[in-house]
C-alpha cells in the first residue's frame, strides 16, 4: 500500500510535489481508511482534478517512469522484454522542466510503502546520464545510501552490501543488487520491493491505454484468468451486468487461429461478449455473440479496469489510472470509486485523474480524498489536497470548486485581436 510519492523537476512539476495518501484525523467515512497500525491510517481512494494542461497527466506519468526507469535497468530477459515496445519507449524518456532559463538537469523521485509487513523507502536522483543520488530503508532503518557512486550502507546491511560498492555512475545500485545479491540476500533486502511493483503498483497512464483499448480483441488487456477460471469470470461477468450495457455474460471457445508469426494455425482462447436476441415483441428468443471490437470503446475500458480491481480489492494493489472517467458514464466511474471505498476492501488503493465534478461531494469523498493540480503563469505545476485548505466537511466541494474557490480550474483569457474584431 502506498503512504507517499513524491517527484521533483520531472515534466511540469519544478518543485517538489507530493502525493500523500495518509489519512487525517477526519471521522467523516471512517470505512474509507485502511489502518495499517496504530499510527498509520491510508486512504483507500485519491481523486485529483485540476484544469487541462494542469499538470494532472504529469503527474502519473512521473509514476509510471519511476517504475520503469528502475526495471529497465534490471539485468532480467523478461523484464526487458517486456519494456521492449514502442509504447514504453514513449514514456521512458526523463523529461526536467525546461520553462526556465536556469534548467537543472536532475530529476528526483522518492515513494514510501507499505508490503508485507515492511515499511520501505526508495528513490533516487538522476539525469539523461546518471544517477547522481539513491537511497533503500526498510523500517526506517538505511539499508543504503549513495551520493555519486559513493555507497554507506547501514549497520545491519553492512556486512552483505560492502563487497558490492563498485557501480557505474549510469545504473542505479538496486539494479547492481538485483544482479548480484545471492537468494538469501535478496530475500532480506529486495524481495519485498520488487514484489510491491511487480504485483501492487498498477499505472494506466492514458497514452498507453488508448493503444490497449484498441488492441483488446487481440486479446490484449485480457487476464490469463478471465479464460481459465471460471468463477473469477462469473465475477467480471456481474460487474458487467451491473453497469447494464446489454451483456449477458462472456463465452470463452478454444478456436484455430492463424499465427501472423509463423503462419500457421495454433489453438487459441477467443473472448466473446453474450447479448440476448428478441423478436420483434420484445421477447428474448435466444443469444447473439459479440466479437469484442463490435462492443463501445467504454464497455471494453471498464472490462478492462475491472479485472484489475477485482484482483486487487482480493490481494492488494495501488491502481493509478489517469483519466478515468474518459469514454465511462459518471455511473460507472462512481461504481469503481464504490469498489474501493467499500467496508469490505481492506487491501487496495485507486489514485485516479478526472475531470468528473458529479463525484466531487461529501457524501462521495472525505476532504483529504479530494487532490488539486494547479499550474501557475509560469508553466509551474503544484499539488494540494482539499484538506490543506480552509473548507467546511458540508461545504458544496462541487459548486465551490467551479467558483475557482480551490483554484485548479481553467482561466480564460481572451485575446485582445479577436476581441476587438468581435465587436467591429
Amino acid at each position: 500500500m502506498l503512504l507517499m510519492f513524491k517527484v521533483k523537476n520531472y515534466a511540469s512539476f519544478k518543485d517538489e510535489a507530493i502525493l500523500d495518501m495518509r489519512a487525517t484525523s477526519y471521522v467523516q467515512h471512517p470505512e474509507h481508511i485502511i489502518r495499517v497500525n496504530d499510527k498509520v491510517s491510508l486512504l483507500k481512494t485519491t481523486a485529483v482534478y485540476g484544469a487541462n494542461a494542469s499538470g494532472k497527466s504529469n503527474f502519473v506519468s512521473a509514476m509510471f517512469f519511476f517504475e520503469r526507469y528502475i526495471f529497465s535497468q534490471f539485468i532480467d530477459k523478461k523484464e526487458r522484454d517486456a519494456l521492449e515496445s514502442d509504447e514504453m519507449d514513449m514514456r521512458m524518456k526523463l523529461e526536467p522542466f525546461n520553462l526556465t532559463d536556469d534548467i537543472d538537469e536532475a530529476s528526483e523521485f522518492d515513494i514510501i510503502f507499505v508490503h508485507n509487513g515492511k515499511q520501505i523507502q526508495y528513490g533516487f536522483a538522476c539525469t539523461f546520464n546518471e544517477v547522481l543520488e539513491e537511497w533503500l530503508f526498510i523500517d526506517d532503518k538505511k539499508v543504503f545510501e549513495r551520493v555519486g557512486t559513493d555507497l554507506s550502507f547501514g549497520s545491519r546491511y553492512q556486512k552483505i552490501l560492502s563487497a558490492y560498492k563498485k557501480l557505474p555512475a549510469s545504473r542505479l545500485y538496486i539494479a547492481v543488487l538485483e544482479y548480484f545479491l545471492d537468494d538469501a540476500a535478496k530475500e532480506i533486502i529486495l524481495d519485498d520491493f520488487i514484489s510491491f511493483f511487480t504485483e501492487e503498483y498498477n499505472v494506466f497512464a492514458e497514452i498507453l491505454f488508448e493503444s490497449t483499448v484498441k488492441g483488446l480483441a487481440g486479446m490484449m488487456g485480457l487476464s490469463k484468468k478471465l479464460v481459465s477460471d471460471s468463477a473469477y469470470r462469473r465475477k467480471v461477468e456481474y460487474y458487467l451486468r451491473m453497469i447494464d450495457v446489454g451483456i449477458k455474460r462472456l463465452d470463452v471457445k478454444t478456436e484455430m487461429v492463424l499465427d501472423e508469426k509463423t503462419g500457421q494455425k495454433k489453438e487459441k482462447k477467443i473472448v466473446r461478449t453474450v447479448h440476448n436476441l428478441y423478436d420483434g415483441k420484445g421477447n428474448v428468443v435466444g443469444e447473439k455473440l459479440f466479437d469484442l471490437r463490435q462492443e463501445s470503446t467504454g464497455t471494453l475500458r471498464f472490462l478492462t479496469y475491472i479485472q484489475s480491481i477485482i484482483e486487487m480489492v482480493s490481494k492488494g494493489g495501488v491502481f493509478i489510472v489517469d483519466e478515468m472517467s474518459a469514454r465511462l458514464h459518471p455511473l460507472m466511474t462512481k461504481l469503481i470509486v464504490d469498489i474501493f471505498s467499500s467496508s469490505e476492501n481492506q487491501k487496495a488503493q485507486l489514485i485516479f485523474t478526472t475531470h468528473d465534478i458529479s463525484l466531487l461531494n461529501h457524501d462521495q469523498f472525505r476532504r483529504d480524498e479530494v487532490v488539486f493540480v494547479d499550474k501557475n503563469e509560469r508553466g509551474e505545476s503544484s499539488i494540494y489536497a482539499l484538506s490543506d485548505l480552509k473548507v467546511r466537511e458540508d461545504a458544496s466541494f462541487s459548486k465551490d470548486y467551479l467558483q475557482g474557490k480551490y483554484g485548479a480550474i481553467p482561466i480564460f483569457v481572451y485575446d485582445e485581436m479577436m476581441d476587438g474584431d468581435r465587436h467591429e
